[in-house]
C-alpha cells in the first residue's frame, strides 16, 4: 500500500474539492486530513503512472505532493543539514558580506549548492576570501543575520518527544551548528572549524573537510551508535553535497532544494515549512509538541 500526501503552502489551505477529486481519481481510500486545510493523506494500492505531472499541477498551486509507502513511516532519527535547511541563510555567505566579498562568495556557493563545483575545493576558496576577518564577526552575524527556518524547533521537539534522535550535520562551521544545535533541540552536531590567530580569521579550515562523504558517514556512524538502521531515519537538506545521505536514509526530503537536488529525490518539500517532516511521518497536528 502507498499513502498520498498534499501538504499546502503557509496561507495557502488546500482546496477539500481538489483532495477528493486527486482521491477519486486515483482511487484512493477516503481522505485523512492530518490538519485541516493544511495536510491531508489517503491510501492507494500502487503508484499511479501520472504521479509527476500531477505533482507539476500540483506545485502551480503551492501545494506539495508526497508518494510513499504506507509502512513504517515514522523515524527514530533527524539527520539535517544547517544552511538554507534548518536556517534560512548560508552561514558563509553571511559571513563574506561583512568581509566585502560577498557577491563572489555567494555566486561560489551557488554554484557548489548546484553540483557545479567540488565541495570542498569551492569550501576551501570561499574560506580563503575571509582571511583577516574579525572572529568577532562570527557573533555577530548570529545575532542580526540568521533566521531559523519555520517549523524546526517542532519538528525536533515532536520527534524527540516520540524516542526520537536529532543530529545536525553541516558543511558548515561549527562556530555556527553549536549555536543552532543548541537553539533548536539537537541531540549533536558535526561542521567544519573556521581557524584563527590572533582573533582573527586565517583563511583556512580544519582538516579533513565534512562534505558529502563525511555526511553519509555521520550517518552510518550515528545509526550504529544508537543501534538502529539508516532506514529508521529521516534527512533533510537541500544541496548537492547532501545527495549521499537523502539516498541513504529511509527517507530523504528534499527541502526548498536546488533543482539539479530536487530532481533526484522522491520526497519534494518546495512550499511547506519544516514541520511538512512531521506530516510526512504520519503525526497528525495535535501531536506536536510546541
Amino acid at each position: 500500500m502507498f499513502t498520498a500526501l498534499l501538504l499546502s503552502a503557509p496561507g495557502t489551505p488546500i482546496d477539500p474539492a481538489l483532495a477528493e477529486a486527486l482521491r477519486g481519481a486515483w482511487g484512493g481510500s477516503a481522505l485523512d486530513w492530518l490538519s485541516p486545510g493544511e495536510a491531508v493523506e489517503f491510501g492507494m494500492p500502487e503508484i499511479p503512472s501520472n504521479r509527476w505531472e500531477v505533482w507539476a499541477e500540483l506545485q502551480q498551486g503551492g501545494v506539495d505532493l508526497v508518494v510513499q509507502k504506507t509502512g513504517a513511516r515514522r523515524k527514530k532519527m533527524l539527520l539535517a543539514d544547517m544552511d538554507s535547511t534548518m536556517i534560512q541563510q548560508e552561514c558563509i555567505d553571511e559571513l563574506a558580506a561583512e568581509a566585502g566579498v560577498g557577491e563572489r562568495v555567494a555566486e561560489i556557493t551557488s554554484r557548489a549548492m548546484n553540483g557545479e563545483l567540488d565541495f570542498e575545493g569551492a569550501l576551501i576558496e570561499r574560506v580563503g576570501l575571509l582571511r583577516d576577518l574579525d572572529e568577532g564577526v562570527i557573533a555577530r552575524v548570529l545575532e542580526s543575520r540568521i533566521t531559523h527556518m519555520p517549523g524546526g524547533r517542532t519538528l525536533i521537539a515532536t520527534m524527540k518527544a516520540n524516542g526520537g534522535h536529532a543530529a545536525l550535520v553541516s558543511g558548515g562551521f561549527t562556530a555556527f551548528t553549536e549555536k543552532v544545535a543548541k537553539a533548536l533541540g539537537f541531540d549533536e552536531h558535526r561542521a567544519n572549524t573556521l581557524l584563527t590567530a590572533g582573533g582573527r580569521l586565517t583563511g583556512e579550515v580544519a582538516r579533513p573537510i565534512l562534505g558529502r562523504e563525511a555526511k553519509v558517514q555521520a550517518l552510518h556512524e550515528i545509526t550504529s551508535r544508537l543501534g538502529i538502521k539508516p532506514d529508521d531515519v529521516i534527512a533533510v537538506g537541500d544541496g548537492a553535497n547532501d545527495l549521499g545521505m537523502l539516498g541513504l536514509a529511509g527517507t530523504g526530503v528534499a527541502l526548498h532544494a536546488k533543482p539539479v537536488v530536487a530532481e533526484q529525490c522522491e520526497v519534494r518539500v518546495n512550499h511547506g515549512d519544516l514541520t511538512a517532516l512531521l506530516y510526512i511521518q504520519g503525526y497528525r497536528r495535535e501531536m506536536f509538541t510546541i
